[in-house]
């Protein structure tokens, strides 16, 4: 079998970073009538390049199979709505955006930023593969242009007049598989002194936290500022800063522009990409140890739950996130050892986990079955799930995160 290739720069994809054998599509949620037919498992092996060292997975579905109707609704986390109203806020004084501007925000989703530019009096317009998403989006007001964005869109745009001072992408660029297409067409869509901004999980922090469930097929690559660095000047699109984010589990958000554009480069820059070197993240050994890092939380966080089970305790879990169905199906968690899981979005409830066909409810359930565990699978909001959640402590439930390590919260 030939090897797969480096989805930048197509060198043979020859050292893994992560075997977690096979798992389901982790939004292709089961339905009451489907739990008697059978479901297709794909491999989930992550890949390093020894050439530029970007993290990634082989596509084996297209994003159209997997995005074009979708479960994940961003407003339905309220941290995250406030995140983007912070992000409007800072970034239009910044840049000098008014009423004249465009701003364009790639896998714009339900209209969760956008809405905060059309409050101020900015013209936006949001791209988004999923009708079902963007309907939702334009109800809002938000005009949606419902497709995949890549160069032909660009290019399409542009001779439309209709280039971007600001180009937005929130947890989109890892979610590329034809990443060179993706990223030429930020070049062919950026007015000349226009600026990009993306955001993405930092592999830097994956690595640090062995944060192994926020690999899943959605994901195709795992983002360091050294790869991506590689790939936006590769296609004339220079980096002039980065921001450290705590968001999903620690993210980076990059500023780029043209190469000759005049946009400043900070100090943080190449502070992040000494800091990143010095981690190891150009050393092929720092990426062949994570592996057995993850096989030891693996038995950790199941070592937990077969210990409950054990004292004849009830683990329930929150979140039907994709990083919950990465994590369920790695360490083989079935209804024996976590009877339910709940979730806000009323898109899930009613369906089933992908591969371990654990149910999914309305936070509510916890209240009427009082389990004595709550595992919060969706760890990166469990400050805010902690929040929201706080009641149930009063009848004996205890909180417990399974990752960087299993923790149960007083």
């Amino acid at each position: 079998m030939a090897e797969p290739g480096c989805r930048f720069c197509s060198t043979p994809l020859r050292h893994t970073f992560a075997d977690l054998e096979t798992s389901p599509l982790a939004n292709s949620f089961v339905s009451e009538a489907e739990l008697r037919q059978g479901e297709t498992f794909y491999p989930l092996h992550a890949y390093v390049c020894e050439q530029c060292f970007l993290v990634q997975l082989e596509e084996f579905e297209a994003p159209e199979q997997i995005f074009s109707d979708y479960v994940y609704f961003s407003s339905v986390s309220d941290g995250w709505v406030q995140h983007a109203r912070a992000y409007v806020e800072a970034t239009i004084p910044r840049f000098g955006l008014g009423p004249e501007s465009s701003v364009v925000e790639i896998a714009s989703n339900d209209g969760y930023l956008l809405q905060w530019f059309v409050e101020a009096g900015v013209p936006v317009l949001g791209i988004e593969p999923a009708a079902n998403v963007a309907a939702v989006a334009e109800e809002r007001g938000i005009p949606s242009l419902v497709e995949f964005f890549g160069t032909e869109s660009a290019g399409r745009l542009a001779d439309e007049g209709r280039h971007a001072d600001l180009i937005v992408g929130n947890n989109v660029l890892a979610h590329v598989p034809a990443l060179n297409d993706f990223v030429e067409g930020l070049r062919i869509l950026l007015a000349p002194e226009g600026a990009v901004t993306m955001e993405f999980p930092h592999l830097l922090r994956l690595i640090e936290e062995t944060q192994f469930d926020t690999i899943y097929h959605e994901h195709y690559s795992y983002l360091s500022l050294l790869a991506v660095q590689q790939v936006f000047e590769a296609h004339g699109l220079r980096l002039f800063d980065v921001e450290e984010l705590p968001t999903h589990g620690g993210s980076l958000r990059i500023y780029a522009c043209h190469a000759d554009a005049a946009h400043e480069t900070t100090d943080r820059i190449p502070e992040l990409l000494q800091r990143e070197e010095r981690a190891g993240l150009r050393e092929l050994a720092t990426y062949a140890a994570f592996g057995e890092r993850v096989r030891t939380l693996k038995a950790e966080v199941l070592d937990f739950l077969l210990e409950a089970r054990r004292a004849g305790k009830s683990v329930a879990a929150y979140g039907a996130a994709a990083k919950g169905v990465t994590l369920v199906n790695y360490c083989g968690i079935r209804k024996d050892l976590v009877e339910y899981v709940v979730d806000r979005s009323e898109h899930k409830q009613g369906l089933f986990m992908p591969g371990s066909r654990i149910p999914v409810h309305a936070p509510e359930r916890v209240d009427e079955t009082r389990p004595d565990y709550l595992l919060i699978l969706a760890w990166n909001l469990r400050e805010e799930i902690m929040r929201q959640m706080e009641h149930v402590r009063a009848y004996g439930t205890r909180f417990v995160t399974p990752v960087p390590h299993v923790e149960v919260h007083a």
